[in-house]
């Protein structure tokens, strides 16, 4: 018997060092870059999120994964989400901060859905298809824009789109989904922040998801008590009309708003995220068991810092990735990484012109980099952060810039300024919302190397930016960029290629490749 118990004993113990020595083990935050407003399900073994792009096209992008921990971009629900304006950059307009909003990603009967919604436009949007993979994807979309709504499909056939802010209502939606059933909008929950108290203030209960579980509805919202945390509150009924009953589910670091997901094994997860910084809000999923029909989050009431699922193995490639700008028969133009700021002028970048370059041509003249089409984007990511490109200026005109930018409201960036027939590698930051050249240094060659970094460790929140003429020995210019996450722009950093004209249109610059490190330079 004792023989049994030791060898029973040894097993464990193997599996425990097994699990240590592998790194199974997983990391919160799950994503080190900005993935907000999460949206999730599990059809079969494989789960598949939607998240919060904003102004960038395409947008609604939909992640996929097998173990809840590495994920990898699949699709957007939209190449552009209209024709406007303020998301095509045009006649001084720009809808920065607005665009798509918090989607909800759901299956039914065979088909996948995603619904967002846009200030910018005043209208709720719904795309479907098949194959949430390859598409294609049908879209409809019908006025008014339902604010942080949850698209729901009940068991008796009927959808539903629940949505407020402190006042939760229900509507239910036409057959084909393209509009609200007249009559049928319905206040179910009168304030859903009482939980966190009766005079709690701050943001009011909002981003609804609903699920229901074994015959219950519960109905997930979050609220930022003044002078607290962002918080989950939880209410569940036994009718999708209520009556609602609600408690707080966990106030913890800020970690907060998004849904539930199981795993085929029966395990519960909230998938939620952080507000942190520069880099965005990072998404964190937190462990759930039910006791009494509720939900109960966390570690005795925390997030963990680790779970029992598989190690992090990074998001490079799944979320982001170096780009050669090499493509082969059957390769995609653009791999899905990449986004532009807002609807960009397809006549004016191509891979194909030459051959394992991204060209950037001007088709007007811009005042601002804001303002500018055409600027080819990827998230950045913490802790630590570097892009590096290798740009050919020889066809740049003069009054045309290009080159690496960390974008947000207070932007950074290192290029090529042609001005007066001299090209110089200048440096220009913001400084109390005001744009400086910080630094010039003129060349005479056509290649010049650049390369941003981002410090994101402890929310440091720097920006540095250098310049090589050989690609091997780096020189720091201009000064530290105070990266700050803005509401206007509510976005993350992101690593921008661009190239506009301040004078006359029709100059290009051609990009060799871009490339990522996870690590920042040490002479910062």
């Amino acid at each position: 018997m004792k023989g049994n118990i030791l060898h029973f004993c040894l097993l464990a113990l193997g599996v425990v060092i097994g699990l240590s020595v592998n790194g199974q083990t997983a990391q919160n935050p799950i994503i080190h870059a900005d993935v907000p407003d999460l949206s999730m399900i599990r059809v079969g073994d494989t789960y598949y999120m939607s998240s919060t792009t904003m102004h960038m096209s395409p947008g609604v992008p939909i992640m996929k994964s097998k173990d809840l921990v590495n994920w990898q971009l699949v699709s957007y629900a939209y190449n552009t989400l209209d024709d406007v304006d303020e998301l095509n950059l045009t006649n001084g307009k720009s809808t920065y901060g607005r665009g798509s909003w918090a989607s909800s990603l759901r299956y039914n009967k065979g088909t996948y859905y995603v619904s967002t919604f846009a200030q910018t436009t005043n209208k709720t949007y719904i795309y479907s298809t098949k194959n949430i993979e390859k598409g294609p994807w049908k879209a409809v979309s019908f006025k008014p824009a339902l604010h942080d709504h949850s698209l729901f499909f009940d068991d008796d056939g009927k959808a539903y789109m629940i949505n407020g802010s402190g006042k939760i209502s229900l509507r239910e939606l036409t057959e084909d989904l393209t509009g609200v059933k007249a009559g049928t909008e319905k206040v179910i929950i009168e304030n859903a922040g009482l939980p966190t108290g009766p005079d709690a203030g701050g943001l009011p209960a909002e981003g609804s998801q609903m699920f229901k579980v074994n015959g219950k509805y519960y109905l997930f919202n979050i609220s930022w008590p003044r002078g607290g945390m962002r918080t989950v509150i939880v209410h569940r009924a036994d009718k999708i009309t209520g009556p609602y009953e609600g408690r707080v589910a966990l106030q913890d670091k800020g970690v907060a708003q998004g849904g539930l997901i199981s795993t085929p094994k029966g395990e519960w997860y909230a998938y939620l995220f952080r507000d942190f910084g520069a880099v965005g809000r990072i998404p964190y999923w937190v462990p759930v068991k039910w006791e009494d029909g509720w939900p109960v989050h966390g570690i005795e009431g925390k997030v963990p810092e680790k779970l029992n699922l598989p190690a992090n193995k990074g998001i490079n490639p799944g979320i982001v990735a170096s780009d050669e700008f090499s493509r082969h028969k059957g390769d995609a133009d653009l791999p899905l990484v990449w986004q532009w700021n807002h609807n960009p002028d397809n006549s004016l970048w191509s891979v194909k012109t030459r051959s394992g370059f991204l060209r950037l041509k001007t088709g007007r003249v811009d005042t601002s980099i804001l303002l500018a089409r055409n600027t080819l984007t990827q998230r950045t990511f913490g802790p630590e952060s570097a892009a590096i490109t290798a740009l050919d200026v020889s066809g740049m005109k003069d009054g045309d810039r290009a080159g690496l930018i960390l974008l947000q409201r207070d932007f950074g960036w290192v290029g090529v300024k042609a001005e007066g027939g001299t090209k110089t590698i200048v440096m220009i930051n913001t400084v109390n919302r005001k744009t400086v050249e910080v630094q010039g240094v003129p060349i005479n060659q056509k290649i010049v190397y650049l390369k941003a970094d981002c410090d994101f460790k402890n929310r440091a929140d720097k920006g540095y930016f250098y310049y090589s003429l050989d690609g091997r020995a780096w020189k720091a210019i201009g000064s530290a960029l105070s990266m700050s996450y803005s509401i206007p722009h509510f976005m993350g950093y992101r690593f921008g290629l661009f190239s506009y004209a301040t004078k006359s249109p029709g100059g290009y610059a051609d990009f060799d490749y871009f490339r990522l490190e996870d690590k920042i330079s040490a002479l910062k």
